[in-house]
Formats: structure tokens, C-alpha cells, sequence
């Protein structure tokens, strides 16, 4: 593995457009390069998902929209070999439709999905990223932009460093899950 992105966006409403935060953290080598989180403001003010993530209008109504952030943001992405993300549908959907609306480019890096990775290396069922996280040990703040592209960045470490039948993680895996943030 050289070079990895994790990404996970929160939605303010259904719409694929709607990001109102986005977290991208880089992984080279193995080890965690960077870590990025932002608010977004939305096409609309109309937020249905605050119960989720707890980001409501008024946290977001003074940010840069998605066409105005995205461009800072484009060089995590340069150079790595994929984008991963639990449910990389929905955050590859959101990216996508993001990058439309704001007639950016979407960027070309096929999407690693931590969901199929927890089923293929681990056997773990149910996966939703609570349920992996707590079966590998890895912190989480879930629905935290940040937090959950972060326990993405740290499934697919651990799967780099899983033995071929999944059985087990070396220790440094284990470890990659309690450490602290800076």
C-alpha cells in the first residue's frame, strides 16, 4: 500500500448534494499523513439528518459551499491509489453529485468499501462502522465527519496487516485503533 484516502461526508437532507461536512483523513505507507475536516454549506437550508450528526443551518450558513471548499481540499486526494469509505456507495454518490453541482470534476480514484472489507477479511456481521469499530477496537465518534473517515482509514490498516485467513491483527494494528488524535 503507498498512498490511500479515507473519506466520509455528512448530508444535511436525502439529496446526494447536501454535504454539509466532509472528512478526509491520508494514509502513506500505512501511517495516518493528514487529517482534514470541514463544514460545508449546502444548496438548502432545510436540514432533516441534524438527529444524526447534530450539524444544523446555523452551523453551516457562514461556510464555503461545496464548489468553493473542494478545490483546497483536492490535494489530499493527488496521488492515491484509492478513496475508501463504509458504504462507499453513499459517500462515492455524494461526492459525485457534489462535484456536479458545483462543475468540478469528480476525482478518478476507485472507492474501497470498509463495509465488504470487515465481511471479506473478518467474517463481521452486522457492519455498521459502530459494529466494526468495536469489533477491531478502533475509537469512534460516530457520524463525526472526521471520526468516521478516520476508523475507515484504520479498518483498511488493519486488513493491510490482517493474516490471510483474517484470524488475527498484529499488534500494531490493535494499537493504531487506541491512539490518540493530535
Amino acid at each position: 500500500m503507498s498512498a490511500f484516502v479515507a473519506i466520509d461526508f455528512e448530508t444535511a437532507d436525502p439529496g446526494p448534494d447536501s454535504a454539509c461536512a466532509v472528512g478526509l483523513v491520508r494514509v502513506e505507507d500505512g501511517r495516518i499523513a493528514r487529517r482534514e475536516s470541514c463544514l460545508i454549506r449546502p444548496p438548502r437550508a432545510r436540514f432533516v439528518f441534524t438527529w444524526v450528526h447534530g450539524i444544523t443551518w446555523e452551523d453551516v450558513a457562514g461556510r464555503p459551499t461545496f464548489g468553493e471548499l473542494w478545490p483546497g481540499l483536492e490535494p489530499i486526494i493527488d496521488g492515491a491509489d484509492f478513496l475508501a469509505a463504509h458504504n462507499a456507495r453513499f459517500d462515492r454518490a455524494v461526492l459525485e453529485a457534489c462535484c456536479r453541482s458545483a462543475g468540478l470534476a469528480a476525482p478518478k480514484q476507485p472507492f474501497e468499501c470498509t463495509v465488504k472489507l470487515a465481511r471479506k477479511v473478518w467474517g463481521i456481521r452486522p457492519t455498521k462502522l459502530s459494529d466494526v469499530c468495536r469489533a477491531l477496537d478502533i475509537r469512534l465518534n460516530h457520524h463525526e465527519a472526521l471520526s468516521d473517515a478516520e476508523a475507515c482509514a484504520r479498518i483498511v490498516i488493519a486488513a493491510t496487516e490482517a493474516r490471510p485467513d483474517g484470524t488475527s491483527r498484529p499488534a500494531s494494528a490493535r494499537r493504531a485503533g487506541r491512539s490518540s488524535r493530535p
